[in-house]
């Protein structure tokens, strides 16, 4: 691995990484390494001690749309390695520091083990199993404000069938939503924009008060990824109203 200045006329920049190629290791994945190395949300996650750059996702669209507030009630729903649950503690008052301030809850469901995060609850959960939405009731111990979702489906390396998988996971996540939001409620996930998210939309829309479609900074450029933020849930019995 060495380092390759840009001296460009306007300045010194920051020294680029490039990553040779190391027997037995695939080009994609080389090229995987240098990007992650040259990625300036990965090292100001690790200087800022976030464990990953979603971290940044999830601050953007909360700045924007505020749902992470003290006293919330938040589920994280596919929560590993824990980088949106260590933002959305202090902002929710999880740990109580914020004296005059409710203070929130944040309960973690991923199907591998999340190194713990102080003021977070984690379980080891399939939230797409049978009874999951009362576990997350018991746990949480009562309905949600927030559920949130970064997951993404193993890539097969075949975009629209990735995009296809992400939806399908992102419809699941929407149905948990429904049973565990509470009235007002907000549910935010990631998806990738192919073309097969309208049904997913037209749900939304019809159980929320608003729909919106984000793509946040530190999503990269060349990234098909995006955010859906919808506010103002409905409720139960959506619907059977029309």
């Amino acid at each position: 691995m060495k380092r390759v200045r840009n001296t460009s006329g306007r300045g010194q920049r920051a020294l680029r990484v490039r990553v040779k190629s190391a027997k037995g290791r695939r080009l994609s994945s080389t090229l995987w390494l240098e990007r992650q190395l040259n990625d300036p949300y990965v090292q100001r996650a690790r200087k800022e001690g976030y464990r990953g750059r979603a971290a940044y996702k999830i601050m953007e669209l909360d700045d924007r749309y505020r749902f992470l507030v003290p006293g919330a009630r938040v589920v994280d729903l596919g929560c590993a390695p824990g980088g949106w649950l260590q933002v959305a503690v202090p902002r929710i008052n999880a740990l109580g520091e914020r004296k005059g301030k409710r203070q929130g809850r944040i309960i973690g469901i991923d199907l591998q083990e999340v190194e713990p995060v102080p003021g977070a609850e984690i379980h080891l959960l399939d939230f797409m199993e049978e009874g999951a939405d009362d576990k997350v009731k018991a746990w949480l111990g009562g309905k949600a404000d927030v559920v949130m979702s970064d997951m993404a489906a193993a890539s097969s390396g075949h975009k629209q069938t990735d995009h296809l998988r992400i939806i399908a996971l992102c419809e699941a996540a929407a149905e948990l939503a429904f049973d565990v939001l509470d009235e007002g409620g907000t549910f935010v996930a990631k998806v990738l924009a192919g073309g097969a998210e309208g049904e997913l939309q037209k749900t939304l829309k019809r159980h929320f008060r608003k729909v919106a479609n984000v793509k946040p900074d530190a999503s990269r450029a060349n990234s098909s990824e995006k955010f859906v933020v919808a506010t103002g849930f409905r409720g139960q019995g959506t619907d059977d109203q029309g």
